[in-house]
C-alpha cells in the first residue's frame, strides 16, 4: 500500500500523538482530507488507504469536524463512495446536533473552518439593503447601543429575536461577521462595528484583525448558506423586510459619528494588525 505524501502538517500531528492526553483525530481527519482533495485522481492503493483511515476516524470525531470534512468532499468528484456513506450515516444519526447549535458551540478556529469550507448556497436570494439602513445599523454600534443594533439586525435578517441577540452578544465575533457579510456591509464599516459594539471583541485589536481577515475570506454565498441555516433553526413570530426598517426608523434621530479621525465615515482607514484601539 502506498504511503500518504510527506507533509509537515502530518509530521506535527504524529509528534502530538506521542504526547499523553492529546486527541489528534479531528485534526488528522481534516489534514488527510485536505491532502486527498489536492489531487484530481488517485491510484487504487491511495484510495484504499484514505478510505481505511477516514472511515475509521469519522466515528471518532466531533460534529464540527464532520461538517468541515463533508464540506470539503461535497464538490470533490473523486470522493470514495464508502466515505460518502459513512458521513451520511453519521449525519442522519438521531443524536445529530442542530447545525445552528453546532456553529455556535464550536471554537473560533472550528467556526472559521466551517465557514470557509461551507458549500455556497447559490440559490439563496441576496439581501437588498439600502445604504441608509446600513448606515443606521452602523451608527447604533458606534453609539454603543446594542439593543438598537439587535432590533435592526433582527429585522434585516428576518431571524428570531433570541438569535439576533445571540449574534450580537457572541464574544468571539464570527456570527457578527456572517451577519454583516450577508447584508453587504463594507469591510471598513465592519471593523468599526467590531470595535464599538461588543467590548469583548473591541478591546482586542488582534481579534478584530482576525475577524476582518475572516470577513475577506468568507464569500457572500457561504454567508447566505449560514443565514439559511440560522433561519431554519427556530420559528419567527413576525416577518420583516428591509423596507420595514426604512419606514420604521426614518424619523428616528441620527447618531453622531465617533470623534477619532480613523473612525469617521467616508474617510475610514482599514485597521492594521498592531494598531491600538
Amino acid at each position: 500500500m502506498s504511503k500518504l505524501p510527506a507533509d509537515p502538517r502530518l509530521d506535527g500531528l504524529f509528534d502530538l500523538a506521542m504526547r499523553d492526553g492529546v486527541d489528534i483525530r479531528p485534526t488528522l481527519l481534516r489534514v488527510l482530507t485536505d491532502l486527498y482533495v489536492q489531487k484530481p485522481f488517485h491510484t487504487r492503493e491511495e484510495e484504499t488507504q484514505y478510505v481505511e483511515l477516514a472511515t475509521g476516524l469519522i466515528d471518532a470525531v466531533d460534529s464540527a469536524t464532520l461538517a468541515v470534512v463533508a464540506a470539503r468532499l461535497r464538490d470533490y468528484p473523486a470522493t470514495p463512495e464508502a466515505v460518502r456513506r459513512k458521513l451520511s450515516a453519521r449525519d442522519s444519526a438521531p443524536a445529530r446536533e442542530d447545525l445552528c447549535e453546532l456553529f455556535f458551540s464550536a471554537s473560533a478556529e472550528e467556526r472559521r473552518l466551517i465557514l470557509i469550507n461551507l458549500v455556497p448556497d447559490r440559490t439563496a436570494r441576496p439581501l437588498h439593503v439600502s445604504p441608509e439602513t446600513l448606515a443606521r445599523l452602523e451608527a447604533s454600534a458606534l453609539q454603543r447601543n446594542p439593543s438598537e443594533f439587535t432590533r435592526i439586525l433582527r429585522a434585516l435578517l428576518n431571524i428570531a429575536p433570541q438569535l439576533a441577540l445571540r449574534i450580537v452578544q457572541d464574544a468571539s465575533g464570527e456570527p457578527l461577521v456572517v451577519a454583516c457579510k450577508s447584508l453587504g456591509m463594507a469591510p471598513a464599516a465592519l471593523q468599526r462595528i467590531l470595535l464599538f459594539l461588543n467590548p469583548a471583541i473591541g478591546h482586542s485589536v488582534d481579534r478584530v484583525y482576525q475577524l476582518a481577515q475572516l470577513f475577506d475570506e468568507l464569500s457572500p454565498e457561504a454567508a447566505a448558506h449560514m443565514l439559511s441555516i440560522w433561519r431554519g433553526s427556530a420559528p419567527r413570530k413576525r416577518s420583516y423586510t428591509p423596507a420595514n426598517i426604512d419606514d420604521e426608523t426614518r424619523s428616528a434621530r441620527s447618531f453622531a459619528s465617533p470623534s477619532p479621525r480613523r473612525m469617521s465615515r467616508g474617510g475610514a482607514t482599514p485597521l492594521r494588525k498592531g494598531d491600538r484601539a
